[in-house]
C-alpha cells in the first residue's frame, strides 16, 4: 500500500498491477492484535476499509462481493435454515443472510473483533442488522470452532475470509475444509471466497478444488462476478455441497425473492455459473 498526492494505492507486484482511489482523508487507524486496519474517506468510492495495505470493501461496490457470497449458497441449498460464517467481521456477508426469511439461525465467528466494531462505527450501513435475534457474534477463532463443533448440525457455511495470509491461511486449508464438511448436514453447503480467476487460478482456485474433493464434497462449482476494487476487479466464490449439486439451485424461488438486491438474480446466479475456456477442465465442466 502507498500513500501519495491524497492517492490509496494497493499493488500487487507479483503480478504487475495495481489499483488506486482517491482520498479525500484517513479518518481511522489502529493496529489490533491481529492486523492493520484503516478506514479512509474517498472522493468518489465512499468509505473504504483497508486490512494490512489490502482494499476490504468499499460503500460503492461491496455489494456485489457480499451479495454474491451469500445469494447462491441460500438458494442452492433445499432450506437454509442454519448458517455458519467464517470471518465476515465488516457484517455485509451476515446482513445479506438475514435477508432470507427461513433462516432461523446465524453463527457469525470473526477472529478480529476490531474489524467488527470499526464497521459499527463507520460503516452503519453494513451492521444494521447486527441486533436481529436470529443472529449470534463470536470473536474468536473460526478453524478452533468449527474443530468443537458437532457432526452434522449446519446447513450452510460461508468461508468470508481475507486473502490467505496471516489469520485466513487456515481458512483454505485440506484439514480444514474435512472438519467443515464434518459438520454440515447432508445436503449441505459451503461457499468460499475464492479470489481471482485471473490472478489466482494456479495458486488457490486450482488447489482448493483439489483439497474439496480430497475432504469429501461432491464437485465444487465457481461463481465468478467482478468487484471493481480488487485485484484485477473480477472475483469469485467456490460453492461444494455434501452430497449434493451445487450447479442446480431453486430458480423460482431466487427470482422471486422476498428482498431486494443490486446485483443478485437468478439470471446473474444462473450466469456466474459459466466458466471461461482457461478454466474449463481444470475448474470442472
Amino acid at each position: 500500500m502507498t500513500l501519495d498526492e491524497n492517492w490509496f494505492t494497493e499493488a500487487v507486484p507479483g503480478e504487475g498491477v495495481a489499483f488506486s482511489l482517491r482520498i479525500k482523508q484517513r479518518l481511522h487507524a489502529e493496529r489490533s492484535p491481529y492486523q492493520r486496519i484503516e478506514v479512509f474517506e474517498t472522493a468518489h468510492w465512499g468509505r473504504l476499509m483497508v486490512i494490512d495495505g489490502c482494499v476490504m470493501l468499499t460503500e460503492r461496490d461491496n455489494f456485489l462481493y457480499h451479495e454474491m457470497m451469500v445469494h447462491p449458497a441460500l438458494f442452492t441449498h433445499a432450506e437454509p435454515r442454519s448458517v455458519l460464517i467464517i470471518g465476515g467481521g465488516d457484517c455485509g456477508t451476515l446482513q445479506q443472510v438475514l435477508h432470507h426469511p427461513n433462516v432461523e439461525r446465524v453463527i457469525q465467528v470473526e477472529i478480529d473483533e476490531r474489524v467488527t466494531r470499526i464497521a459499527e462505527r463507520f460503516f452503519p450501513e453494513l451492521t444494521a442488522m447486527n441486533g436481529d435475534p436470529r443472529c449470534e457474534l463470536r470473536f474468536e477463532d473460526g478453524v478452533e470452532l468449527v474443530r468443537r463443533t458437532a457432526d452434522v448440525c449446519v446447513d450452510v457455511v460461508i468461508i468470508d475470509s481475507t486473502d490467505p495470509v496471516g489469520p485466513a491461511r487456515n481458512l483454505f486449508g485440506g484439514e480444514f475444509l474435512r472438519q467443515v464438511h464434518r459438520v454440515l448436514q447432508p445436503g449441505g453447503i459451503l461457499a468460499q471466497q475464492s479470489e481471482s480467476p485471473l490472478l489466482h487460478r494456479q495458486s488457490i482456485l486450482e488447489p482448493l478444488h483439489r483439497s474439496l474433493a480430497q475432504a469429501g464434497f461432491s464437485p465444487p462449482a465457481t461463481l465468478s462476478f467482478p468487484v471493481p476494487s480488487y485485484p484485477s476487479g473480477w472475483w469469485s466464490c467456490t460453492l461444494a455441497g455434501k452430497a449434493c449439486d451445487v450447479r442446480e439451485f431453486r430458480h423460482a424461488a431466487a427470482a422471486a425473492r422476498a428482498f431486494p438486491t443490486r446485483y443478485y438474480n437468478e439470471e446473474v446466479h444462473r450466469g456466474a455459473l459459466a466458466l471461461p475456456e482457461f478454466c474449463r477442465g481444470v475448474l470442472g465442466a
